[in-house]
């Protein structure tokens, strides 16, 4: 199979959320067909340039399903089936992307905050930075504000991502970014936040340099930002 082929193929099952061969795609008639799993590996055995696996297969993916969600036609199950299916592949292709010398846009820290458990939205966004070529550190969920602060401390991300789905937990990301105003970090390092009570209006308000309303904008905010 031809290299283009190939990343075509990755695109395609990607947009259909097929991670395995036995998994069906959003389209009828694709189980047992070939899906990103086996043709990530196929790639990689036919030395396709891991780069252009994930800008042209994985990332373009992702980018049409961005556009099908935004237009209605996904819901959040077929968005989050195609997000894990690029969070495999890359995982797949993690080591070959150092041997590739393939550097990646810079470091993701992402955490839900402290008294908040809901993650799919975190999920949802970590999976698909680190398929746009972020690293991406995944905190958890309910992570002590005291906990992230150090951890940003000990090791500066470029960027800082906090999600919370509750109204009562959502000051806890003006309590993290007043700890790390407090340790000089916020000129270092900036911080995204997300989640169903936050808005453009709560971001300006507790100094954060971004509101993002789902992975895409989250992306989309990237994009400018990588000039």
């Amino acid at each position: 199979m031809e290299n283009k082929e190939i990343i075509e193929k990755i695109r395609f099952n990607v947009v259909q959320g097929r991670l395995e061969k036995e998994d069906e795609g959003y389209d009828e008639g694709l189980e047992g067909q070939p899906a990103v799993k086996e043709l990530i590996e196929e790639a990689i055995q036919s030395k396709v340039d891991p780069k252009s696996i994930i800008t042209a297969g994985l990332s373009v993916g992702m980018e049409e399903v961005g556009e099908r969600y935004e237009k209605g036609e996904y819901l959040i199950p077929d968005m989050l089936a195609s997000a894990e299916a690029v969070g495999m592949a890359m995982d797949i292709l993690a080591p070959h992307l150092s041997a590739a010398d393939v550097h990646g846009k810079g470091k993701f820290l992402i955490a839900t905050v402290e008294g908040d458990l809901h993650d799919i939205g975190k999920n949802i966004v970590a999976i698909m930075l680190k398929g746009a070529g972020y690293e991406v550190i995944d905190l958890g969920t309910g992570v002590a504000t005291e906990r992230i602060v150090d951890i940003v401390k000990e090791d500066p991300p470029d960027f800082l991502g906090l999600s919370a789905l509750l109204t009562t937990t959502m000051d806890e990301m003006r309590k993290v970014i007043e700890r790390m105003q407090e340790e000089n970090l916020d000129s270092r390092v900036k911080v995204f936040i997300g989640g169903a009570p936050t808005s453009e209006d709560f971001a300006k308000r507790i100094g954060a340099y971004a509101y993002c309303r789902d992975a895409f904008h989250a992306l989309d905010i990237l994009k400018k930002l990588e000039g």
